[in-house]
């Protein structure tokens, strides 16, 4: 497929439908993304217009950040991933991670975007939180922190994804906004674990691991999803692909990056919850809780386990359809440890000790999942719309082989 990729936006506009018309999995992908959205976004605001916060099954006797919470996360820690990832070329050189360095910053934009438009939702009252956030100047907050760096980090995004489309990989401004943007998604993503991590009233969040955790699992999950959005965009078939990109997909180079985050994500998940249930501090009960639950051992050996051997071993690491697998099973754990971290650390109630003997029980709402489809069909949508629109796979020229 040869196409002539839009310069200006208003030739981008102008081929959009052509353009979806040559790759049936994106222009389904996109129709399907467009629907949902449009059904869920309508959902919550009927919802939140007639009942407001009492829509979401969080009060302030237990659980108050629930799923929508957990998808912001999720969506925020994979952005800061995808940025990780496509520093790896722009930033400290390994070029032949180039191919996929513009997906990457596109999946980057889009995932952020999708994760601010869930939380801006939950809070009910968005513009609200410009009084926290920036107007009210609260600096020794790190919610006020983690607001600033991603907004900082959202603009960087832009103007480094406009200097690729104009071609311009190598110049000195192209190499100071990419190295900006690294900067600010690592103090965004450790501010991000820094609000759970300064809460020394939430045991199983409290610590200064959070936020390195936060950083760690995020580029797993920006490795994930760069994984299966380049088999989306070429129909799941490698003969679609680029030369470059098709040598870098079934090359080992990938899948052993991928394979080595995906056994630090294990270890700190396996350390954490060792040390939570050896631990007799107030407020540790949750440990025993999740090691109960049955996503747990979902996401840790199916989810994490599973694709970690996977990537290891020589004959399955290179295979498509194994890398996809791995890729799907990891954004899936990913998720579901988003919830569990959120949801569990706040599962056993303040000031009320061991003597309770119980933990407060939580089950998203129907509008708290559609909160979640919100945001997976706004990313799914606009990275299907870029796509079709950006040439993503667009490399500089001594590295495209086109």
């Amino acid at each position: 497929m040869n196409f002539i990729y839009p310069k200006t936006p208003g030739e981008a506009i102008a081929g959009t439908f052509r353009m979806f018309g040559e790759n049936h999995v994106t222009a389904n992908l996109w129709k399907l993304s467009v629907a949902v959205l449009a059904a869920s976004l309508a959902y919550v605001f009927y919802m939140l217009s007639s009942e407001g916060h009492a829509a979401f099954n969080t009060s302030s006797d237990g659980v108050n950040w629930g799923s929508a919470i957990a998808t912001y996360v999720f969506f925020a820690l994979t952005s800061s991933g995808l940025t990780f990832i496509a520093s790896l070329s722009t930033v400290f050189g390994f070029k032949q991670f180039y191919p996929v360095a513009k997906r990457c910053i596109w999946l980057a934009i889009v995932t952020l975007i999708a994760g601010f438009a869930v939380l801006a939702l939950e809070l009910g009252h968005p513009f609200r939180m410009l009084w926290a956030m920036p107007l009210g100047m609260q600096i020794r907050s790190a919610m006020f922190w983690m607001g600033v760096f991603y907004s900082i980090d959202l603009v960087l995004l832009f103007i480094k994804f406009y200097l690729l489309w104009r071609e311009d990989w190598d110049s000195s401004l192209s190499r100071f906004v990419g190295a900006s943007s690294f900067v600010a998604v690592v103090l965004a993503s450790g501010m991000l674990g820094l609000v759970f991590g300064s809460l020394a009233m939430r045991p199983m969040w409290f610590g200064s691991a959070t936020s390195l955790f936060f950083i760690i699992s995020g580029a797993l999950s920006g490795a994930a999803a760069i994984v299966v959005s380049v088999y989306l965009a070429y129909g799941f078939d490698t003969r679609n692909m680029p030369a470059p990109l098709r040598a870098l997909k079934l090359s080992d180079q990938l899948p052993k990056v991928f394979a080595t985050l995906i056994g630090i994500v294990l270890l700190f998940l396996l350390t954490r919850i060792w040390v939570g249930l050896w631990s007799n501090q107030d407020g540790m009960e949750g440990f025993v809780a999740l090691l109960r639950a049955p996503w747990f051992h979902l996401e840790v050996w199916v989810c994490l386990a599973l694709p970690f051997l996977m990537m290891l071993s020589p004959s399955m690491q290179v295979k498509p359809r194994w890398q996809v697998l791995a890729s799907v099973l990891v954004l899936l754990g990913m998720f579901i440890e988003r919830l569990q971290f959120i949801v569990a650390g706040q599962n056993v109630p303040m000031f009320k000790g061991t003597w309770m003997n119980a933990v407060t029980p939580y089950t998203p709402s129907l509008t708290e999942w559609a909160l979640v489809a919100v945001g997976i069909s706004s990313a799914l949508a606009l990275y299907a719309l870029g796509d079709r629109l950006f040439n993503l796979s667009d490399a500089p020229k001594e590295q495209a082989g086109y």
